[in-house]
């Protein structure tokens, strides 16, 4: 084993099961075997967190004065600001057409995109408190800049929260115009942008770290500098930050036509050339980075964001992550960056390197545990979920695996509820095709409540992800029992203990269940989350310590493993099979060992032997100090 450690390491694939990685408040850290010295280079809170992410406008209403208008909407998909509309209402049934949305004679899947629910930042300031409770310790949002969708990864600008988002939208929308958008010398700062200070200022006091989407590939046809280039042309100052194909010209008889992100022409996007992003689109984005993550200016950040989610990452050159990357280490070398980049490890392992990101979106992580967890038929066994869990782990720098986002679903996904649901039907490491064939326009998508029996399949996973190696990561509601298939619908607003909603009737073709499916908040679920979480953040082993399997069995379906730091020993027991298990460790510690999940339940090992069964679907958290045993 020793001579293995060495080898990884020389090749620079260190495995999170080979070490144990000591937190220390030092930003960097060196490991030494032999004449290698490797540099870690994450920070090392990410290590500890527990993330949530939040989809703003879907979260909580705290302030329906500030809710968006008819006008607000425009520039949106499926860019109609003039039929009827209105703010709809929070806990209506799903897919039932609310009389408004009638009168316009279009589909649910039309209407769908015109929803605004009114969730801004006062509805996330309101539930702080219930998010510490759970044991969130890091929150992740969606854009939060202004845009006129309800996803916002089409703003109208970078430097202003969206004025829906805040206490007085006219005023703010007012104040603005007084700028010149790219000189930051003008900016003024909203009192949207004021209430986003005071988020971070909150989530700080709670000791809680927060980060937020980038988005810099595209922009929407509302952003400034777009309509400036719409509006001049050529003669625009910013006609070279988009890519423009064609301009207005009565004489060459041309039409002005620009390249969308995908071809979507509500998101047109940024110029890049060989360094990267255009320079033009590229200092603005260095500026609200430097806006955002010290907003006094003062070389202080911590009043500022504590990092970066960056969207559709490998659709922007290498060299501009780069640059970019110095530019955020500068404000804050203990700032995290992380990256959506969907595909297999050897895509990925580029972008985690020393210059350019910390972690991932570890949606491998998400691919295998559906492989193993979710899936029946076609399940992969414990033999292979292992070794692929060993060579996602051997894959990236010391540290990275340790600060990986673990999630089972995001606002690109269908729920983790409904992934069991529909079990062995989709692939979701065949990405492209798995995202539409996991929407509820799929006829053969059911988008029915989970039951019991699926319930208690996600509890198994929940123990997995809160005791393996890298961060876990909650997608808002799972933790209250939501489901829901892909986009649009794994954006449903969140369900909350306080509000009566109605149950779902409709299915998405319009026909009516045989039986509605009631929609409440799942208050036992949301137990068993927070207790996993508690758990997480108790125990150093659980966010440090090394990682090593103790035994297996693809028959019985079977894995349990370890996790070591200092004195502190968790030994993790999972049977996803059908049968109870017998499960004998060989142990040279005396005394009780206990299991988290069930404190008065103890386990006595004997004769260098702890025994102990695993029930169909049980896990088991096994702790034992042996400080005194030294």
């Amino acid at each position: 084993m020793r001579n293995l450690l060495l080898l990884l390491i020389a090749a620079s694939l260190v495995s999170g099961n080979l070490l144990n990685a000591q937190d220390k408040k030092l930003k960097t850290k060196k490991w030494k075997v032999k004449s290698f010295v490797i540099e870690e280079y994450v920070p090392q809170w990410a290590k500890k967190v527990v993330w949530y992410q939040i989809f703003p406008e879907r979260f909580r209403n705290g302030d329906p004065d500030n809710d968006p208008t008819l006008e607000s909407i425009k520039g949106a998909f499926p860019n109609d600001s003039t039929s009827p509309w209105q703010i709809h209402p929070w806990t209506s049934d799903w897919y039932e057409l609310q009389p408004y949305e009638k009168e316009n004679g279009k589909d649910i899947w039309y209407n769908i995109q015109r929803r605004r629910y009114g969730g801004d930042l006062q509805g996330i300031l309101d539930k702080l408190d219930y998010l510490q409770d759970l044991g969130i310790t890091a929150l992740y949002l969606n854009p939060v800049f202004e845009a006129p969708s309800a996803h916002k990864y089409d703003a109208s600008t970078f430097h202003h929260i969206d004025p829906h988002f805040g206490p007085d939208p006219e005023g703010d929308k007012e104040l603005v115009k007084s700028e010149i958008p790219d000189d930051p010398s003008t900016w003024v700062w909203t009192s949207a942008d004021k209430l986003f200070l005071k988020l971070i200022d909150e989530v700080h006091k709670r000791g809680m770290r927060i980060i937020i989407d980038g988005v810099f590939n595209h922009t929407g046809t509302e952003f400034w500098a777009f309509k400036d280039v719409v509006k001049n042309q050529q003669n625009s100052k910013y006609k070279d930050w988009y890519k423009i194909t064609s301009w207005d010209d009565e004489e060459k008889g041309t039409r002005f036509e620009y390249q969308g992100w995908f071809g979507v022409k509500e998101l047109p996007e940024f110029n890049q050339d060989e360094n990267g992003i255009a320079d033009g689109p590229k200092q603005y984005i260095f500026d609200i980075t430097k806006r955002w993550m010290d907003p006094n200016g003062d070389d202080d950040p911590s009043d500022g964001i504590d990092g970066w989610r960056l969207d559709v990452a490998y659709m922007i050159p290498h060299s501009f992550w780069k640059e970019w990357h110095r530019v955020v280490k500068k404000i804050n070398p203990d700032a995290y960056l992380t990256a959506e980049v969907i595909g297999d490890i050897q895509s990925i392992k580029p972008y985690t390197r020393k210059d350019e990101f910390d972690a991932v979106m570890n949606y491998n992580f998400l691919f295998l545990t559906a492989e193993y967890f979710i899936d029946d038929s076609t399940a992969i066994s414990t033999t292979e979920f292992d070794d692929k869990l060993l060579m996602l782990r051997s894959s990236f720098p010391i540290g990275v695996s340790y600060v990986m986002q673990n999630l089972f679903d995001s606002h690109d996904t269908q729920r983790l509820a409904s992934h069991i649901v529909n079990r062995d039907k989709y692939k979701i490491r065949n990405w492209n095709e798995a995202f539409q064939l996991t929407k509820a326009i799929n006829p053969d998508y059911d988008t029915r409540k989970p039951n019991e029996e699926e319930i208690n399949r996600m509890k198994l996973m929940l123990i997995f992800q809160m005791t393996y190696v890298g961060a876990p990561y909650v997608y808002y509601g799972d933790e209250a029992g939501m489901w829901g298939a892909n986009d649009p619908d794994c954006r449903k607003p969140m369900v909350w203990d306080d509000l009566q909603y109605d149950p779902e009737v409709y299915l998405p073709d319009q026909t009516k269940r045989a039986v509605p499916d009631t929609v409440e908040f799942n208050k036992e679920l949301f137990e068993f989350y927070k207790k996993l979480i508690h758990i997480r953040n108790k125990y150093e082993a659980l966010q440090l310590g090394t990682f090593k399997v103790r035994t297996l069995s693809d028959k019985e379906g079977v894995y349990v493993y370890e996790r070591v730091y200092k004195n502190t020993k968790i030994i993790v027991a999972l049977n996803k099979g059908k049968k109870k298990h017998l499960i004998s460790l060989y142990t040279p510690y005396k005394g009780f060992f206990k299991n988290l999940l069930n404190p008065k339940q103890k386990m006595r090992s004997a004769g260098g032997k702890l025994v102990f069964s695993l029930r169909p679907g049980e896990g088991k958290i096994i702790f034992k100090d042996f400080s005194d045993q030294q």
